[in-house]
């Protein structure tokens, strides 16, 4: 029998890295601010979470000022949409198989 979590990627074990890849799935751009407004996380927790996102190259990050506010916004990278739907594909395989 094979291993059912062999497919499955490791750096989305995390549920908030799991939420974040979903938001940015389905918006062209979320800024952090929204993203701590919707999965309800801190800014140091949220920020680890994108760090080990961005570092994987899964998300990119735009910086801008809006007046003279800093506006950090992220969008997920092609290979990110791979990855992701890949990790997604290999869970229902898992469910469906079990």
């Amino acid at each position: 029998m094979k291993n059912p979590i062999e497919a499955l990627n490791k750096i989305f074990d995390s549920r908030i890295r799991l939420g974040v890849m979903s938001v940015l799935t389905v918006n062209e751009r979320v800024s952090f601010n929204e993203l701590k407004q919707l999965l309800e996380l801190t800014d140091g927790n949220l920020a680890s979470h994108l760090q080990t996102l961005e570092q994987a190259a899964y998300i990119k990050v735009q910086k801008a000022f809006i007046g003279r506010k800093t506006n950090t916004t992220y969008m997920i990278t092609d290979l990110g949409k791979q990855h992701f739907k890949a990790h997604l594909d290999a869970l229902e395989k898992m469910i469906k198989g079990i």
